[in-house]
């Protein structure tokens, strides 16, 4: 292993990974669901383990947020094991943060599973894919798990807006989209007033209502990940400019998009200097708890 990072060094904290292969050899995605996610984001085709993820971001003095999606009741693949992960992640800990996800549909098997992976192994957080795991994220079936995590102090990161997975292929794959509007999350931050929430990705079509919700909602936080920042909407960069500079966060959605491809980007933004390392790094910190950001 290479040496260890330390936290004044890190660059930038991406919130928004996946691990896509296990050490087992299996995908997360059924491979047709994967291909069209790749054509959707023009990027590459990499299936990275946990192991290999630690090794990339280190090598790019960054940490990550990983983890991998559970649909087992909607598509039928395995998942990559959220023990896998957070074993690695453990062995990793100055640059990955894991975080685990559990389909919705396992009811109080799922429920005692979070409980066990934050007891036992170190979870730092959940994701959640209301479009592969077809749920509304206000629907009661969901509920115990953010019980569960707001006792935690755990942070819970939600899919919204459109989803590549499914995109172009012949009715989406079977994925509805309506399951990642943003304005479902507003009732689980309401019912839920001390359970920290990320919306992933620029909410299209309804990046009013995050931005809105976020701005209501001081618990919500939004991450920059699945889109080249060239294409974020005008508003989006203008409200992360002022009044949810604190609120912003940065991440990839790699595989798909990769950091160098993002970073890029994201430099030739109109983004305040004293902006930018507050969506890159201290967000994060504060988000996950990292201690002092420097």
């Amino acid at each position: 292993m290479s040496e260890r990072l330390a936290l004044r060094d890190v660059v930038a904290i991406d919130v928004h990974t996946h691990a896509e292969m296990s050490r087992a050899g299996h995908d997360s995605l059924p491979d047709d669901l994967r291909e069209a996610a790749i054509e959707h984001f023009r990027g590459q085709s990499a299936r990275p383990t946990a192991e290999e993820l630690a090794a990339f971001y280190r090598e790019r003095k960054m940490m990550a947020v990983v983890f991998t999606v559970d649909a087992e009741s909607t598509t039928g693949q395995p998942r990559v094991p959220n023990e896998e992960i957070a074993e690695v992640a453990r062995a990793n800990a100055d640059v990955l943060i894991p975080f685990a996800s559990i389909d919705p549909h396992k009811g109080r098997k799922g429920v005692d599973e979070a409980k066990r992976l934050i007891a036992e192994h170190g979870v730092r957080g959940f994701k959640f894919h209301p479009n592969i795991q077809a749920f509304f994220p206000n629907e009661r079936l969901a509920y115990p798990f953010y019980e569960v995590i707001e006792a935690a102090g755990l942070p819970v990161l939600f899919h919204t807006g459109h989803s590549g997975i499914g995109s172009g292929m012949p009715g989406g794959g079977g994925i509805r989209l309506k399951y990642s509007n943003p304005m479902h999350v507003d009732d689980v931050a309401v019912d839920f007033p001390d359970l920290k929430i990320v919306l992933a990705h620029p909410s299209f079509p309804w990046q009013d209502e995050a931005l809105s919700i976020a701005m209501h909602k001081p618990q919500v936080f939004i991450d920059l990940s699945g889109w080249s920042p060239k294409y974020f909407p005008e508003q989006l960069v203008r409200y992360a400019n002022t009044l949810l500079r604190n609120q912003v966060l940065f991440g990839t959605d790699y595989p798909f998009i990769t950091p160098e491809r993002w970073l890029a980007d994201f430099d030739a933004l109109e983004i305040k200097p004293e902006v930018r390392p507050l969506i890159l790094k201290e967000n994060a910190v504060r988000l996950l708890g990292l201690g002092a950001a420097g």
